[in-house]
């Protein structure tokens, strides 16, 4: 738990009262994991040290489990108080001891004012409204405390709090499915009346419309002998619903998509048909990028390796990899996925829609049975519709469906021949991106060893922002990634960059490399994002041979020891995660700062980002909110049902109501994304990201949620400040409902 810079006692559990003897952690509420093993510096029986026979998560819980003492009283000081103020007018907090004696914290190694209240042992009262509109003043732009970092912090948040760091990876204590609550009765009706409203007064105003007001709909009817470009019952969804929501959607931003976003201001004044730029900014916390673990950035060793990679290439190929643009980048950047994704051979492609659209005909065409699950993206279901192969969808992530459908698809075989298929390929996503939820990998390996297809990943969303090595699922789940036969993936995440990526044997390889369109047809990837994702990618798996840490980075001795054990740490069938690439493997003019080169930058990025995923889905669960997908997943929906709610919270997020005026940027998902009643709004995290942050969107969400009826999930609601408290002990529980 937090602490202050120099602090004499630790805190109190915050689910427990105060008390002058030590507690006891919340075991029964959480379901937290027992601690099996000491700590390296914990003595054994016999006086010698004990042997570190743990991982990350079981590190946490012995922080968790340490006997706490109380603290006399903790108050808050304004930033014109005598005592010492945090950046950009935020109050410090000073702690007074059980001598008396006061102490000043920074805030950079505690929660936050709430986490402190109830961390300290003072959970009497919630913050004020005007502590936490002095608290959170300038926040965005200006962190607590003085930090020492490259990294602007409107780009990437410092946080340096150890225990605030968790590893992703599975434990067969937590369930890979999780349920998917509904609703009251009320509020999906609700929903369906407001859709059958919004489409009576719809067909009404073009009824009329088309009549009196004919110059409206001059694009929707023949004229001249010309057919309407624009279907008007195709347009019709767009026209008289999504067009309400405009003003939430495609907001014009500026700078870097990083911890914040600059949005520009718009108005309109035909109710969002135009909108012109106000002439304003506002800088809001963004949760809507794809920035998984930071990368994206305008500073640090990334930014400038793809600086000289334009100085020394310009900024495109100019042509596609079969001409003259295949550059030694290319394939340095080929030999640096494969070896990233433990696979013989990797080719790169320039966009990443195109990676799936383009590969999967070359894979299958008729004849060949592509199965596929209902919920995948849509590039996949495009290239299943160019290859000309029959397709088969089984109901989401429903390994017995899937089953079912193998068993009757290799028994009839194709349809009124009844031949044996040329080839089954089954087709699913590593995380998807609607859901948050995560496949079940190990259940697909039985089904294909014992059925004989072959198994093509999308790792679009979870390459890099899972496992903990950062390798996707397979390193989530500890599988060797050489059982899969495809493995696709983006640049576009957890690597800053753009394009995508396919792995597997090199006979295929060199195949897809012929067959391909995107790689024979399309512009070959242009320098500077091959050096983004070669700098990232290093970053990553760090540079042999090992070297120091970097000055001001060096990590806790729990967590290098975490790293050497959690290869092995859950099974011993866990396959090793491949080492550090060769300093070879980066060409000689990219100079990468000591922390991106011996990777602790990489491991620090991958705990930050598997810490806050858990706390901000466990949080808005705990909150009441019924939330879908995996607690590992950065990708986080939030059910909103009724379309009405849609825009108000996006509007809400942005002004906010509440004390703390910080604006959140969020992003709608709606059909035809998803079915019709399920509208949502689906936050992305970031290792960017400080607990404070999420502290922010926590509280806005609870804001909010309260306003508009969202809080319908089951279990014990907790209030804000409860929640915010516990965030430690909410990571390490195995199951939160």
């Amino acid at each position: 738990m937090g602490r202050s810079s120099r602090s004499k006692a630790s805190a109190s559990s915050p689910l427990t009262p105060s008390t002058s003897t030590p507690a006891s952690p919340p075991s029964k509420l959480f379901g937290l994991r027992s601690r099996s093993s000491p700590t390296p510096s914990a003595p054994s029986a016999s006086g010698s040290p004990g042997k570190p026979k743990f991982n990350a998560r079981s590190s946490l819980i012995n922080v968790l489990q340490r006997p706490r003492h109380p603290i006399t009283a903790v108050t808050y000081e304004s930033a014109g108080s005598s005592h010492r103020a945090g950046a950009g007018g935020a109050p410090a907090i000073a702690i007074l001891d059980d001598d008396g004696e006061t102490e000043v914290s920074d805030q950079s190694t505690i929660s936050s004012y709430a986490s402190s209240i109830g961390s300290l042992g003072s959970p009497s009262r919630s913050p004020s409204a005007d502590e936490l509109e002095k608290m959170y003043a300038g926040y965005l732009e200006k962190p607590f405390g003085n930090p020492k970092t490259v990294f602007k912090h409107s780009e990437f948040g410092h946080c340096n709090n150890p225990n605030w760091r968790w590893t992703s990876q599975y434990h067969p204590g937590e369930p890979i499915h999780t349920e998917e609550h509904q609703p009251p009765y009320y509020i999906l009706l609700a929903t369906y009346v407001s859709y059958i409203i919004l489409i009576v007064f719809g067909h009404m105003r073009d009824f009329f419309g088309k009549r009196f007001i004919p110059s409206a709909y001059a694009h929707l009817q023949p004229h001249d002998g010309y057919a309407a470009l624009n279907s008007d019952f195709d347009s019709f969804y767009t026209r008289r619903l999504k067009a309400r929501l405009d003003d939430c959607f495609s907001r014009p931003v500026s700078l870097v998509p990083g911890r914040t976003l600059l949005t520009l201001d718009r108005t309109t004044t035909d109710f969002n048909h135009t909108f012109s730029l106000a002439g304003t900014t506002k800088r809001a916390l963004n949760i809507s990028s794809y920035n998984y673990l930071g990368f994206a950035s305008s500073s640090g060793g990334c930014a400038d390796a793809a600086e000289a990679a334009i100085r020394r290439y310009g900024p495109g190929s100019m042509g596609t990899r079969h001409d003259a643009s295949t550059l030694d980048l290319h394939v340095a950047c080929e030999k640096l996925v494969a070896r990233f994704l433990g696979a013989e051979a990797a080719m790169v492609v320039s966009m990443g829609f195109a990676t799936n659209s383009t590969t999967i005909p070359a894979l299958v065409d008729k004849g060949c049975l592509v199965i596929s699950d209902e919920l995948n993206h849509a590039s996949i279901r495009f290239g299943v519709r160019l290859s000309g192969a029959m397709v088969r969808t089984f109901k989401h992530n429903d390994m017995a469906d899937l089953e079912r459908l193998l068993r009757d698809a290799i028994s009839q075989g194709q349809p009124r021949t009844h031949r044996p298929w040329k080839k089954i390929l089954l087709v699913v996503e590593g995380l998807y991106s609607m859901e948050g939820n995560i496949v079940d990998l190990p259940t697909l390996l039985d089904l294909k060893a014992k059925y004989k297809f072959y198994l093509y990943l999308d790792e679009a969303h979870s390459m890099g922002a899972m496992g903990p090595h950062g390798r996707g699922v397979c390193d989530y789940f500890g599988i060797d990634p050489r059982e899969i036969d495809v493995l696709m993936g983006t640049f576009t995440k957890s690597f800053g960059a753009a394009g995508g990526y396919i792995g597997g044997s090199r006979e295929l390889i060199d195949r897809l490399k012929v067959r391909s369109h995107a790689f024979c047809y399309a512009e070959s990837m242009s320098p500077p994002v091959i050096a983004q994702i070669m700098a990232s990618m290093a970053a990553i798996m760090g540079v042999a041979p090992p070297l120091a840490p970097a000055a001001g980075l060096v990590e806790p001795a729990a967590m290098v020891a975490s790293d050497a054990q959690s290869v092995v740490s859950t099974a011993s069938s866990r396959a090793p995660a491949p080492g550090p690439a060769p300093a070879s493997a980066l060409p000689p003019w990219i100079q990468l700062p000591t922390a991106l080169l011996n990777g602790t930058e990489g491991r620090e990025k991958l705990r930050r980002l598997a810490f806050n995923s858990r706390y901000f889905s466990s949080g808005l669960r705990k909150l009441g909110f019924i939330v879908y997908g995996h607690r590992d997943s950065p990708i986080v929906p939030l059910l909103l049902y009724n379309p009405g709610k849609m825009g108000l919270f996006s509007r809400l997020m942005m002004d906010r109501v509440g004390p703390e005026k910080t604006p959140v940027a969020v992003v709608l998902v709606a059909y035809p994304a998803t079915p019709l009643i399920t509208s949502r709004v689906r936050f992305c995290l970031s290792a960017s990201f400080t607990k404070y942050d999420v502290d922010i969107v926590l509280r806005a969400c609870d804001e909010i949620g309260d306003l508009l009826d969202l809080k319908h999930g089951p279990g014990e609601r907790w209030s804000i400040d409860r929640v915010i408290a516990s965030a430690e002990e909410l990571v390490a529980a195995d199951v939160v409902v």
